[in-house]
């Protein structure tokens, strides 16, 4: 499998995004097409150490920064890093593509450079996060902030289809984020999108209230990307802000630190389970080819497993079990 990479785009670009690629081309055997700077690339990969036999390198010297108007990478970005690349995988030259850049842009791109799938009205940003039974999708997380009930539904549908094929859910439960779980409640939009999934032929359970979310209440979590944003952000904050507080109490003397030690393992088995790092990026669902946004601030382990999801994103035919349950 050829995986398209930006290796420009990102807070630790392009350190972290090759040590990550070269870490999943070893683990999963994909061939990594790194698009940008080429002196730039070979010049950190000979200072760490980093081998880039069977890597191919596709030269470009402009990046699109990360507060850059997402639609200049079909403007003047056009042969950026995520640019080239995505007009590559639109070209057929490669057969996904993974950036940790700009997500606006990325967004732009895949819909206008490589498409939509037919009958899609919006691509989305679709997060897979932990919570206490496992994880679940995030479905819009910020991709669309003005959504209409038939783009919650095919939220749905979408982001149903992704949990089956690439994380291996039978019948994924569906919920709706709203402020009660009664059907009356919410928006306008909640209601209509309420009547609409609750006759999709999905395994849709009703609303859901946030409180609930950490506790495996659904598998695939539907909401408008204006909601879905806040949700993911104070989702990612909460966790990291809990995890410094058990790490301050355990070290903050001989007790804790003799507590801790009893409990090691358990605690790291905690912090793995709520660590978003595990779960890579998020892909682009609803657009013709795979595209993975992954963390801007990505390090090489979640770098690497935005790679693993593509290509179990690519392996599962996410996209033409969407049509095919689109069709239908």
């Amino acid at each position: 499998m050829r995986v398209l990479v930006d290796a420009m785009g990102g807070d630790n670009a392009p350190l972290e995004i090759l040590k990550g690629t070269l870490e999943a081309k070893a683990e999963y055997g994909i061939t990594p097409i790194f698009v940008g700077d080429e002196q730039i690339i070979k010049k950190v990969a000979a200072e760490n150490a980093l081998d880039l036999t069977d890597c191919e390198i596709v030269h470009t010297s402009e990046v699109i920064a990360m507060d850059e108007t997402p639609s200049e990478i079909v403007k003047s970005k056009k042969n950026s890093s995520m640019g080239l690349a995505m007009q590559m995988l639109a070209d057929g030259k490669g057969d996904a593509l993974v950036s940790a850049g700009n997500s606006g842009a990325l967004v732009v791109g895949a819909t206008l450079i490589c498409k939509r799938i037919k009958g899609i009205k919006r691509p989305a940003f679709a997060p897979v996060l932990p919570n206490m039974g496992g994880c679940f999708m995030l479905i819009d997380s910020g991709a669309n902030i003005d959504t209409r009930p038939e783009m919650m539904l095919q939220f749905g549908l979408m982001g149903s289809v992704y949990m089956e094929k690439v994380m291996g859910i039978a019948k994924p439960r569906v919920a709706l984020a709203n402020v009660g779980t009664e059907e009356h409640k919410g928006s306008e939009l909640q209601q209509n999108s309420y009547k609409l999934l609750q006759n999709s032929g999905l395994n849709f359970i009703g609303n859901i209230e946030g409180r609930d979310i950490p506790a495996n209440a659904c598998d695939v979590l539907v909401c408008d990307g204006f909601t879905g944003n806040l949700i993911l952000k104070t989702y990612e904050g909460v966790a990291m802000e809990l995890m410094n507080k058990l790490k301050s109490v355990f070290m903050s003397g001989i007790k804790g630190k003799l507590a801790a030690g009893l409990v090691y393992g358990e605690l790291k088995k905690m912090k793995k389970e709520f660590d978003y790092n595990e779960y890579g990026g998020a892909p682009v669902l609803g657009t013709a080819k795979p595209v993975f946004k992954s963390h801007g601030s990505a390090k090489a382990k979640t770098f690497k497993n935005a790679i693993r999801l593509a290509k179990q994103y690519y392996e599962g035919n996410v996209i033409e079990n969407i049509a095919n349950a689109l069709a239908q």
